[in-house]
């Protein structure tokens, strides 16, 4: 059966309204806040409150929720009808917006990978409470980084609330964020099991912000020092289930990574796509022909460089398209989300390397954006985790092998 690659025309406004901004608002200041690290963008507050209007009527992005609260106002869908949702609306938007700047695109208040972990995980209660704010992630520890499992941050139940306590580093919008989105556990003797996703405000008693970042790229973006000392919160907001499963393990809180590996490969997918198009107007420019009909070995080895990238950013493309796909329909995509990630991560440091190569100084200097996006690309093959974190899921997937059984 052939497949249609093609995307729905509905999703064409999303598209069209990403382009838009990052052509318009974003690229004229991106240059600027890559060198005013830690400065607030105040040109995207009012890009913030359209996308969440547009997004109340369907006709944006997926906003602050994910999609969920738009897709509950729906008819059900017939059985086996397929459907192109809020992952598949947020995917596409960030692939646009991160073709403009990624690091603008991660400052985007509502849309925060917070957003992602409470609209993947979340029951309809908290979604109603929590679906229109503006949330971090809090995960990676000063003692581990990709392996979510090492959690030590600790939540004790007391009462009717929790106690909170414990540090998180590299916290995209720690410091800009209304909420955070703590992952801890709830009871070490239990391991991976017992850890849960909680939401914090970020103004709240034992919470500190102490201090900011300073990174190789997307310096728009504040990455957050925050310290948790007896931070209490109500019950209530510990996202999901509160029972601890032995026997599942802690699906549940990576089943967040399930929605946020393919929004990670999106940006990676746009920002590749923008260095892809000036490294062709260059090479244009400077009479290097890229010939389509013929074999790349038989063309300057400028234009056969930028047939090799452009073939893997098509892949990365389709593939993240793929798990977002899923993702929409319900399907498990949890080896999908991580080759998307896996390749597109990889892909785009790939090009946006080679583009600096291949265009010699102009691509070194900052006359440009390439440089930039150089820079800007290596966190996208890091966070939501590294290109070992994510062939290490794909093989345990692959060979039906479990985490104690591959390491």
């Amino acid at each position: 059966m052939a497949i249609n690659l093609e995307l729905p025309k509905k999703l064409h406004t999303t598209i069209d309204q990403a382009h838009q901004a990052a052509a318009e608002i974003f690229r004229p200041v991106s240059r600027k806040y890559d060198l005013a690290e830690h400065a607030y963008p105040v040109e995207l507050d009012t890009l913030a409150s359209l996308y969440d209007g547009l997004a109340e009527t369907g006709q944006a992005g997926a906003g602050a929720d994910g999609g969920r609260s738009q897709a509950a106002k729906k008819k059900p869908k017939a059985e086996g009808e397929v459907v192109n949702g809020g992952n598949m609306q947020s995917v596409l938007n960030v692939m646009e917006t991160s073709w403009g700047d990624v690091g603008l695109m991660l400052s985007m208040p509502y849309q925060g990978l917070g957003n992602s972990a409470i609209a993947a995980v979340a029951t309809d209660e908290q979604l109603k409470r929590f679906g229109k704010v503006w949330a971090a992630m809090a995960i990676t520890e000063p003692g581990f980084g990709s392996d979510s499992a090492a959690v030590t941050t600790t939540a004790t139940l007391d009462g009717d609330e929790y106690v909170i306590n414990g540090e998180k580093i590299f916290v995209t919008s720690g410091s800009r964020a209304t909420h955070i989105v703590v992952w801890a556990t709830v009871d070490k003797s239990l391991g991976r099991a017992a850890i849960k996703s909680f939401v914090v405000p970020r103004e709240h008693p034992g919470v500190e912000v102490a201090r900011l970042e300073h990174k190789l790229g997307i310096k728009a973006s504040d990455t957050a020092v925050i310290r948790f000392e007896n931070c209490r919160i109500p019950k209530d907001n510990l996202l999901g289930s509160p029972e601890v499963d032995v026997k599942k393990g802690f699906g549940g809180v990576m089943q967040t990574f399930d929605n946020t590996r393919p929004l990670v490969a999106g940006m990676a997918v746009g920002l590749a796509r923008a260095a892809l198009e000036e490294l062709r107007g260059i090479l244009e420019d400077a009479g290097v022909e890229i010939d389509y009909d013929r074999p790349a070995a038989d063309q300057h080895a400028a234009a056969a460089e930028f047939i090799r990238m452009e073939a893997d950013f098509e892949a990365a493309y389709l593939m993240t398209m793929r798990a977002t796909w899923m993702a929409d329909n319900k399907m498990p995509n949890s080896t999908e989300a991580s080759m998307s990630k896996a390749k597109a991560g990889r892909t785009v440091t790939d090009i946006t390397n080679k583009t600096v190569e291949l265009t010699g100084t102009l691509g070194y200097s900052e006359r440009l954006l390439i440089e930039k996006w150089a820079r800007d690309s290596k966190i996208l093959d890091i966070f939501e985790g590294t290109q070992q974190i994510q062939n290490l899921i794909i093989a345990r997937r692959v060979l039906g092998k479990s985490s104690a059984e591959l390491k």
